[in-house]
């Protein structure tokens, strides 16, 4: 069986072994067709544990990512008692057949052919404030959530971006005025702007192939992988930030790290005085109406993985991403301020980014715990390992979101058909309004 390794802390993971064969298909991968977890109790070869780590294995993991909280302690983000708001619908019977070229290939792909490459759970597209396009596949249900991945860090980077508009979070302030915790640490000369733009010069890498890389230390720390017998290190968020060094100087480039992340749902929660989970319905769930209530993972403490661990309704994920591509505006208030979104969207060096060799991105930033592209339509968005993306397209008046649950986890392998659909999608929806 191939077994592959996943980037749970929301960064790209290669697989743990090399496979023989290729993997199955997206229709023969099916975890309803294939019958995980069903029975009382399921049989021994279709259960899938959180303790001998099959819930890791693809394919396997297409039931995971829409079975987190069965697997792991989790935190409601609740949506209130309020109205949900509706979602406008104006479905399209064209948007299967539109037509792109992958990055780097020669034929021609369709826009349906795309979502069983790219191993989609759920796909939803908004196009001038109305639902034009909702498919469901394998264990993805509307009613369902599904693990974000690191979508979630653009949820919290949005969060600390308000904060600093309101005054709460200063972004050339040192990560100490406010966790002075960490003073010993790597992040103690570390300001704000270079832990929300991941420029930190951190002793630490992402290598998931490796055992004896400092990311295993996180993920054990926060709970995502089982702790071996006799483990003495760190079981938490906060112990495991206090450990890192520094390396380089801050403020150079670029350096994908979800480390990064953590301190920024610390200095989230400091700065506000309150659990990431409450700031999330506060500010997100409740004013935007959402339809279900969501989920945090949280770690021994009971705190929110800030780097990875949001489970949502798809639906609700496109409730957000929309609020996004309307400059902050939804159900006529504004949730989160126009010039924040601005600022978003504006993104940061290209320069830094580009040290960083993402060969699938050129000409990209990153900024506040979000991709931005800088193309002619000024496309930014969220992005989790496996496939997960929302994305917004202000000139062509789109957002898409999507889960999926590919069996390779770093983007790398979907942004060829990913990104050029995207763009001819909203292309389309410009010439056919």
């Amino acid at each position: 069986m191939r077994r592959l390794g996943y980037a749970l802390a929301g960064v790209a993971m290669a697989g743990a072994a090399q496979a023989a064969e290729p993997p199955l298909d997206a229709k023969a991968s099916d975890p309803v067709a294939m019958g995980w977890m069903v029975g009382s109790p399921p049989p021994p070869e279709r259960t899938v544990r959180f303790d001998d780590g099959s819930y890791l294995t693809f394919p396997q993991t297409r039931w995971t990512f829409s079975h987190w909280r069965e697997l792991f302690p989790t935190t409601l983000v609740a949506r209130g008692a309020g109205p949900v708001s509706a979602l406008p619908r104006a479905e399209r019977g064209d948007l299967d057949a539109v037509t792109f070229t992958p990055l780097g290939g020669a034929a021609p792909m369709t826009w349906g052919q795309s979502l069983a490459a790219n191993y989609t759970d759920g796909i939803l597209v908004m196009h001038r404030g109305k639902v034009v396009y909702e498919r469901y596949f394998g264990a993805l249900k509307p009613e369902g959530t599904h693990i974000a991945h690191s979508v979630t860090k653009s949820f919290v980077g949005t969060l600390a971006a308000m904060l600093v508009a309101e005054g709460k979070l200063g972004p050339d302030a040192l990560v100490t005025r406010y966790i002075p915790e960490l003073a010993g640490s790597a992040f103690g000369d570390a300001t704000v702007r270079q832990v929300l733009d991941m420029t930190t010069g951190l002793e630490y890498s992402e290598v998931y192939t490796d055992p004896k890389s400092p990311a295993w230390d996180f993920v054990r720390a926060v709970g995502l992988l089982p702790r071996p017998p006799g483990y003495s290190g760190p079981t938490t968020s906060y112990d495991y930030l206090k450990t890192l060094r520094k390396a380089g100087e801050h403020g150079q480039a670029f350096s994908y790290k979800s480390v990064n992340t953590e301190v920024a749902g610390w200095l989230v929660q400091r700065a506000a005085g309150k659990p990431l989970a409450q700031q999330l319905s506060e500010r997100f769930w409740a004013p935007l109406g959402m339809e279900q209530d969501a989920y945090l993972q949280v770690d021994a403490v009971g705190s929110g993985y800030a780097a990875g661990g949001l489970n949502l309704a798809l639906r609700d994920l496109a409730r957000f991403c929309e609020m996004m591509r309307q400059e902050g505006r939804s159900n006529g208030r504004q949730v989160v301020p126009a010039a924040v979104v601005a600022e978003i969207a504006g993104g940061a060096r290209r320069e830094d980014f580009a040290k960083a060799g993402y060969a699938t991105l050129p000409g990209w930033s990153y900024h506040d715990q979000w991709w931005v592209s800088h193309n002619d339509h000024g496309a930014y968005m969220a992005r989790g390992v496996n496939g997960q993306a929302c994305y917004v397209d202000p000139k062509a008046e789109m957002s898409i979101v999507r889960f999926a649950s590919h069996p390779q986890a770093s983007n790398v392998y979907l942004d060829p058909l990913s990104l050029p659909a995207y763009h001819a999608l909203a292309q389309h929806l410009m010439r056919t309004p």
